[in-house]
């Protein structure tokens, strides 16, 4: 038998703007248990948002994370020998970590001098709609439309 579920503990919200979502998107931005760098580089990236767009930094974040979110996934199951990718719907919790996850990998992928910059870059355009992190987002989703004749095999 499994040892209990370990609780969920709560997140001080972060001193900007008191969101706990924001919190945990910087602990996804961490390096190495850096987490004043990581607070440096958020919110660098914020000002530059505000500053090249004219609009809240903390807005346009909450926007690229909603168009980044995605709502299926594929998941492996193997069934007489053959594995199939079955379509399976993402808990609320999951959901914000694929997003975080994907907004932060294709920041760092893009060009740039500063993380700061990088992520900005990424973040006005996943509010736009646009960007890698978003292309993610509907490939995951083409993936699931393309196999769902094995949703009857749920995981």
């Amino acid at each position: 038998m499994r040892k209990t579920k370990a609780k969920k503990r709560p997140l001080a919200p972060d001193p900007r703007y008191g969101d706990p979502i924001v919190t945990r998107f910087i602990n996804s931005l961490m390096y190495d248990g850096k987490k004043s760098t990581a607070f440096t580089v958020f919110y660098e990236a914020m000002d530059r948002i505000e500053k090249s767009t004219g609009e809240n930094g903390h807005e346009i974040w909450k926007s690229a994370m909603q168009n980044v979110q995605p709502g299926v996934e594929v998941r492996s199951r193997r069934i007489g020998g053959a594995t199939f990718q079955i379509p399976t719907p993402i808990r609320e919790e999951r959901k914000q970590y694929l997003t975080m996850k994907w907004i932060i990998m294709f920041a760092r992928k893009r060009n740039g001098k500063s993380m700061g910059e990088k992520l900005a870059a990424e973040l006005v355009a996943a509010s736009k709609g646009e960007g890698a992190s978003v292309k993610k987002k509907e490939d995951t989703h083409k993936m699931a439309e393309a196999n769902k004749a094995f949703s009857h095999f749920k995981v």
